[in-house]
């Protein structure tokens, strides 16, 4: 039974248990501090959170299983720009935006995905990084541009199950990227992807794609959903080509989960555009597909319908190994769960900080 969850918001990382039937919710760890990312690594129960310290930079802390003590681990770091270089980029880290685990054959391998738009691997449970220079070097990526941020970032990062070596990223506004060994070499998988705020003649270019965030269903990981700047977009052939799919009243929006096992089922949470990031008709609710985005249903039950202006980043949805339990929280600090596949929802944290991120354990 899932009965274990983090929420990560501008003021400390939260804790959600259940106890006795009834979840709970613990005091801040890290209390004040905005947390951008977390991610509990299931290979040996440590847990990393990644701070956003303005001045003072970005840190990573892990508390080992069992543990109740949060140490702090290395950062990814940029090498210096050459003088000579004409891309505009500042090469220093401004922000860790997304952590995954390696594959279950990589024990202490971690990936970290940043803004400015760098990819990094660590190799020995976050205490140093190394820069995937591959991703890095490529020709156009001085070219990719800030997408909600005045600097391109790497938000998404799935792991292929079966294969290690076979990693696939998600860049706002960078295209979407592939490695089939280990990070040497990549390609770019945007094929059937529309990026509408471009002229006309550059609207399929792949690394002026928005893709606001990519996930990968575990049980057919063949099968990735993309909640794009542009709409939404299902992958069957692992990024190979992409279709689109069209959702009730609106597409837009930012946070998508996919179902760990039945690859047709994943949710949403629209917004009315780009222009206007709040809920249509100011009322909230999440859109489920379960037949691979041919029809959605409109899910609102349990979650506010007058006078609610939430947005849910990215991170902000995420749901359980079980397949039917989510989480969602909001940019004015709502925080709902559901247990039955987003058909019902009940709020359980009405007043927190912004959220950044949901994660069960």
């Amino acid at each position: 039974m899932t009965d274990h969850a983090f929420i990560a918001t501008r003021k400390g990382l939260f804790e959600l248990t259940r106890q006795d039937g009834a979840w709970q919710l613990s005091p801040p760890h890290f209390p004040g501090d905005p947390v951008s990312i977390v991610l509990h690594d299931a290979r040996d129960g440590s847990t990393y959170a990644a701070l956003n310290l303005g001045h003072f930079g970005a840190k990573l802390h892990r508390r080992d299983a069992g543990s109740a003590t949060w140490t702090e681990v290395g950062v990814p770091g940029y090498p210096l720009k050459p003088a000579d270089s004409v891309d505009k980029t500042d090469w220093s880290l401004k922000q860790i935006w997304s952590l995954e685990a390696g594959g279950a054959d990589q024990p202490g391998v971690l990936w970290a995905g940043t803004l400015p738009g760098g990819l990094f691997r660590s190799a020995d449970r976050g205490a140093t990084w190394q820069l995937v220079e591959s991703l890095w070097n490529e020709p156009g990526r001085p070219e990719w541009f800030g997408g909600g941020y005045d600097t391109p970032g790497i938000h998404s990062i799935c792991v292929d199950p079966r294969d290690s070596a076979s990693v696939l990223v998600g860049v706002s506004c960078g295209g979407v990227w592939l490695t089939n060994d280990g990070g040497r070499s990549w390609s770019l998988r945007t094929r059937g992807m529309a990026a509408r705020y471009m002229p006309p003649e550059l609207m399929d270019k792949g690394d002026a794609q928005d893709p606001h965030r990519i996930v990968r269903c575990a049980g057919a990981p063949d099968v990735l959903w993309c909640q794009h700047h542009c709409g939404i977009w299902v992958s069957r052939d692992n990024g190979a080509n992409w279709e689109e799919a069209q959702a009730p009243r609106s597409s837009f929006g930012f946070a998508v989960a996919a179902h760990p096992r039945e690859a047709g089922t994943a949710w949403f949470v629209p917004a009315i555009a780009d222009q206007q990031r709040v809920p249509v008709d100011a009322a909230l609710a999440v859109t489920r597909t379960r037949d691979g985005g041919t029809t959605f249903e409109t899910l609102r039950e349990g979650l506010p319908q007058q006078h609610c202006y939430d947005l849910v980043y990215r991170h902000g949805l995420a749901i359980a190994d079980d397949g039917v339990t989510l989480l969602m929280g909001s940019t004015t600090g709502g925080v709902w769960l559901s247990e039955d596949g987003g058909a019902r929802w009940q709020a359980v944290a009405p007043h927190l900080p912004p959220v950044y991120a949901t994660r069960f354990v």
